[in-house]
């Protein structure tokens, strides 16, 4: 099994698709093309993987957790994507789209963020690329994301208040989709994760898998598990396409108060088939987490076919459990991570020397980003 093909009309077995406006898929399908032809072509890789390289940092550490491990009775490493340009694994897919809409002739991105780090590389992605950069955001995430709105501002992005529903990531979303259909002859819609319509969740894998790759190449044996959090879940997706057709368990962690693949059903949201939290209505239902990046309704498709076949495992962790995790992995590593990143950390302190992990386990685990964004939440009181 590989992840290597386009899927085949946009689908990953049952889920993923285009459910979009008739007046985007023309959008779709400009972007569908271009990035085909951009990433058959030499020159284009060449260009990205010089920018990740001497731009973003890659590649990026695999570093053992000694302390933990010892503790743990396990063996854990982790991978380093605290450590790249901008502080998270965002950076990979933003250049890589940055560079697609440059090829493409378009002037301005146009983005959605939750926890703000896909707004931060975004940002920064336009100011190397010459490019201008909208930013939708939740006000929510704005109030708790405050440092990350300061940092997208310095970097010369507009970032727009998003008040309607529950002022999140997927509200956000819906607002970025709507601009787009307004301005689809100069903008490029950078979405952040392995959602929406086709080619989205495809191509924004492929931007990823930087990082399963790199993973695959540096860890000493063919880890049992590989761990990593999930909230639309590039990060993950990234790091599973390293392994899939290894004998590694795949544990994708979600956040308790929102777990589509743990709660949800079959439904559409932001223009692909997957599972999404859903009302008796069958209406999009509200998620909730510490964490504003996982704080989502749905999950990437192609998350939701590698759990209907029995490939990938879902697991869910409480805000609590979050928290603890973050203090843990500083006060024993040194590493101040993410609250997103410390959902798959919390599982494994939860899982070692359990059945689901054993004693002796190899763990690889994703640190997709790093906790400065978070401090004020932590010392808010939850901590």
């Amino acid at each position: 099994m590989t992840f290597m093909a386009e899927p085949v009309g946009g689908r990953f077995g049952d889920f993923g698709g285009r459910y979009v406006p008739e007046s985007l898929v023309p959008a779709c399908a400009a972007v569908a093309a271009a990035f085909r032809d951009a990433w058959a072509d030499k020159t284009f890789r060449d260009e990205l993987d010089g920018l990740l390289s001497v731009y973003a940092g890659r590649p990026t550490p695999l570093t053992p957790a000694s302390n933990l491990s010892a503790q743990l009775g396990i063996s854990l490493w982790l991978k380093r994507e605290d450590l790249a340009h901008t502080g998270s694994h965002k950076i990979n897919n933003v250049l890589g789209q940055g560079l697609l809409a440059r090829r493409m002739g378009r002037t301005r991105l146009i983005a959605e963020t939750g926890a703000g780090q896909h707004g931060v590389a975004t940002a920064t992605a336009a100011a190397l690329l010459g490019l201008s950069a909208t930013v939708y955001m939740g006000t929510r995430d704005i109030e708790r994301q405050r440092l990350n709105v300061h940092r997208m501002e310095m970097l010369g992005a507009t970032v727009v208040p998003v008040t309607s529903g529950s002022r999140t990531l997927k509200d956000a979303t819906n607002e970025a989709m709507r601009a787009w259909v307004a301005d689809t002859e100069r903008a490029h819609f950078l979405l952040g994760s392995v959602g929406g319509p086709h080619p989205y969740p495809w191509m924004v894998r492929e931007f990823q898998r930087v990082i399963g790759s790199e993973a695959r190449r540096q860890a000493p044996v063919v880890p049992d598990v590989v761990v990593a959090c999930v909230g639309g879940g590039s990060n993950a997706a990234g790091t599973f396409a390293g392994f899939v057709d290894t004998s590694s368990r795949l544990i994708g962690v979600e956040a308790a108060g929102g777990a589509a693949m743990s709660n949800g059903a079959p439904g559409v949201v932001h223009g692909a088939r997957s599972m999404v939290l859903q009302d008796d209505e069958g209406q999009v239902a509200e998620a909730e987490s510490i964490a504003a990046g996982l704080d989502y309704p749905g999950v990437g498709p192609e998350h939701a076919y590698l759990g209907a076949i029995g490939r990938s495992e879902y697991r869910t962790v409480t805000d609590d459990e979050v928290v603890e995790a973050v203090r843990r992995l500083a006060r024993t590593e040194g590493i101040i991570c993410a609250l997103e990143s410390a959902h798959a950390v919390a599982w494994v302190l939860r899982a070692a020397g359990t059945a689901d992990l054993p004693a002796g386990s190899a763990v690889l685990l994703t640190l997709s980003g790093r906790g400065d964004k978070d401090m004020h939440t932590l010392i808010g009181g939850t901590a």
